[in-house]
């Protein structure tokens, strides 16, 4: 119940901290953009052993009524070593563009507790249902997340922000063209040049594909394989999949 009161009381706290949200939000946006590393926090993918999933599900009759699960995996044998939910309440609505300041703080609370009582557990890389650097501010969920908790993230989404000139139909298009096999993918390429992500098939039984960016402490060549070797058998892979299922339940 502790836990619970503080998760609802941080998840509401932007509204109290701005009186009007957007410019605040958007300079706390660029400040933490700022921070995003963009370089592998580890050497070589084998000196991994525990990947993060993260995610939140919210009541379809209650809005502000919400779950967040998080959840630690082997790697790369893909085990659940840890797992934790708490149902929280959240009163800060969705603002496009602005989705980790409803979502971020529960999900920072999650990963300080667990680093208090479990260190040894405690996730090298996270996985996060959301978008990294491909954001119209360079700083979605998955950025934000990890440039606040100092953790090196990958942004993992199911739907693709329109940024950088990128069309959801037209990609959506390519990829039912080019994308096969598990773990195809083609990259996202904005129209300055910069490639914002990718977009990859999670599974084989799937036409939709996922967009993939840099969250934080990552490259995009290590995200985008770390999320191949983490994808078995759903359209998302196994640390995101064993989250929402846990923040369902």
């Amino acid at each position: 119940l502790f836990w619970s009161n503080v998760v609802a009381a941080m998840a509401v706290s932007p509204r109290k901290r701005f009186c009007d949200p957007n410019p605040e939000w958007e300079k706390e946006q660029g400040r933490l953009r700022s921070l995003i590393d963009r370089n592998d926090f580890c050497k070589d993918m084998n000196e991994i052993s525990r990947v993060g999933g993260v995610d939140i599900s919210f009541d379809k009759e209650d809005p502000t009524r919400a779950v967040a699960s998080l959840v630690v995996l082997s790697f790369p044998h893909l085990q659940v070593l840890f797992e934790d939910s708490r149902h929280l309440r959240i009163d800060e609505p969705y603002i496009p563009g602005f989705l980790a300041f409803r979502e971020s703080p529960p999900l920072q609370l999650l990963l300080q507790e667990l680093k208090e009582s479990k260190p040894e557990v405690y996730p090298q890389v996270i996985l996060v249902d959301g978008n990294g650097v491909m954001h119209p501010r360079g700083c979605g969920l998955a950025s934000h997340l990890g440039a606040s908790c100092g953790v090196p993230t990958v942004g993992v989404a199911k739907t693709m922000m329109h940024v950088g000139g990128l069309e959801t139909p037209v990609v959506l298009e390519r990829a039912r063209r080019e994308l096969k096999a598990r773990g195809d993918y083609f990259d996202l390429r904005a129209d300055t040049g910069e490639v914002l992500g990718v977009a990859m098939l999670g599974s084989e039984g799937s036409h939709n594909p996922i967009f993939v960016s840099i969250g934080h402490m990552i490259s995009l060549d290590t995200a985008r394989a770390l999320v191949q070797r983490c994808c078995v058998a759903a359209r998302v892979p196994e640390p995101i999949r064993q989250a929402d299922k846990r923040s369902r339940e």
